[in-house]
């Protein structure tokens, strides 16, 4: 793990060696300036973690050289905690206003000292965290945008290399999953938004408390204790409520704490409900006389602004993830292979990028139960094989109107072939309609919701592997699709 490194500014040499020697025993790596010049130097070129800067120097006193680090863009966020002795006049209000975030008096209480110091070095890395996550999270949108640049283009490529026929039917299928795609990606976008927004706004609110949180640490043991504890219990946690269980705990919890004759009642349950310390009323019977302290509401604030920050910087890595997800899915459905050739692809995993891209829908009422055997690569072209799986289950989906069961099996037959079924719990097909469910524009649906040709295509694809493709269906229970595909690999072609 990489060192914490602190700068140390101060022209009497003895203060310079005393905090030196102080903060190496802690571990932490130390550079020193005998005045603002040096200061400002060695800034620019370790940019420290952390600057301990005294206010009363010749030369360059400490505010001109807080305000020089504070318009530099390479030193602006570094915190800065003025060093002033007992006797000095110190104007507070100016060492905030040049950019400080604390300071400490002389002659120095090491435990004092070390606390703040360790205080704001915890809270820069926060900072660096947030800082590495808002730049992730920029890295996502532009490759979202790129990847919408990339299908654009594919869907151009599309309406010049394929005939009118299937490309026509290719794009309604695009059209009808956009919606539902732009759905799945909007939504961890705004959880993104509204994380970072939460974030902020409880590391702002860390900020403003500190000075008076690091004091009352320093004064008072059993303030550090309750903060530890809130911050350890919530984070061994896991447990998830419902909005309504929610409501019965925090009941009980403010029973608990009017019973204990403690103060601000409504606030402290709101809080230790959201920090989920659930055995809060069985378990917990030592943080009773600790809420029962006056400023027990502002450490327990501060345990809240702490947790918040970890709970929504979860949040904002879930919501990357799941539109991930989704991207990485569109780009495979998307993608044209251009060469004309066969080439191996994982028949489960192109199944499971359709039905991502169709869980906006599936997620209405629709469950899936998949039965997989673990099989080979199959020779093939993936991007019509794709079509085939995204022709079948649009049926299924709108033959059960978004409410049923879609059961997927993919299995090798008896006769080495992969046989891939996917039955649905719809209104069925009679046999009048089966016989004729492949041929070119003949379809069930209304005007305007089918063309027709969307299983003439699956056909046509599927005669084109050399495969077959079986309909058993019966009214009023559901329809069965079973896809054969030769298990053709490398030299076998």
């Amino acid at each position: 793990m990489t060192k914490h490194s602190i700068l140390i500014v101060d022209d009497i040499q003895a203060n310079l060696q005393f905090l030196h020697s102080t903060l190496i025993k802690q571990g932490y790596q130390v550079y020193s300036a005998i005045n603002g010049k040096m200061a400002l130097k060695v800034a620019q070129k370790k940019l420290p973690d952390l600057i301990l800067l005294d206010i009363m120097m010749q030369g360059m006193n400490g505010y001109e050289v807080c305000e020089h680090l504070k318009a530099d863009e390479q030193t602006r966020d570094i915190p800065v905690i003025f060093l002033s002795a007992l006797n000095e006049t110190f104007d507070k209000m100016k060492a905030f206003s040049v950019g400080g975030v604390d300071y400490v008096t002389k002659p120095f209480q090491v435990k004092e000292l070390l606390a703040r110091v360790a205080t704001h070095l915890a809270l820069r890395h926060l900072q660096k965290k947030l800082v590495a996550q808002n730049v992730q999270l920029q890295e996502e949108i532009t490759e979202h945008q790129q990847t919408e640049k990339i299908l654009q283009k594919t869907l151009k490529n599309l309406r010049s290399t394929q005939s009118q026929l299937i490309q026509s039917e290719k794009l309604a299928a695009l059209g009808q999953l956009i919606a539902g795609i732009a759905h799945e990606i909007n939504t961890p976008l705004g959880a993104i938004r509204a994380s970072i927004d939460n974030l902020l706004d409880s590391f702002n609110d860390a900020i403003m408390t500190l000075p008076q949180l690091s004091q009352s640490i320093v004064e008072n043991d059993n303030h550090l204790k309750l903060l530890i504890t809130l911050l350890k219990k919530s984070k061994d946690s896991s447990t998830y409520l419902t909005s309504k269980e929610k409501r019965i705990l925090k009941r009980t919890v403010q029973q608990k704490l009017s019973n204990e004759n403690i103060a601000e009642v409504s606030t402290l349950a709101n809080m230790l409900t959201y920090m989920k310390i659930f055995d809060v009323c069985e378990e917990c019977d030592e943080l009773w006389p600790l809420l029962k302290d006056e400023q027990a509401i502002s450490i327990v604030k501060a345990a809240r602004n702490f947790v918040s920050v970890r709970k929504n910087s979860e949040n904002i890595n879930l919501a990357v993830d799941k539109a991930s997800k989704v991207i990485f899915a569109l780009r495979k459905f998307a993608h044209q292979d251009a060469s004309g050739e066969k080439t191996e692809i994982d028949i489960i995993d192109s199944i499971e990028t359709v039905l991502t891209l169709y869980h906006n829908q599936i997620k209405q009422g629709v469950e899936v139960v998949k039965h997989y055997q673990s099989l080979p690569p199959v020779l093939c072209y993936a991007d019509e094989i794709h079509q085939v799986w995204t022709n079948i289950i649009h049926n299924a989906l709108h033959a059960m109107a978004l409410n049923g069961t879609l059961t997927i099996e993919v299995t090798r037959s008896a006769e080495n072939q992969i046989r891939v079924s996917f039955t649905d719990t719809g209104c069925g097909i009679s046999s009048a309609i089966k016989a004729r469910i492949f041929e070119p524009f003949f379809t069930t649906k209304r005007r305007g919701e089918g063309s027709g040709i969307g299983l003439d295509i699956v056909k046509k694809i599927i005669d084109k592997h050399q495969g077959k493709i079986e309909i058993e269906s019966e009214v009023g229970k559901g329809t069965t699709f079973k896809v054969f595909l030769n298990n053709y690999r490398g030299s076998e072609k």
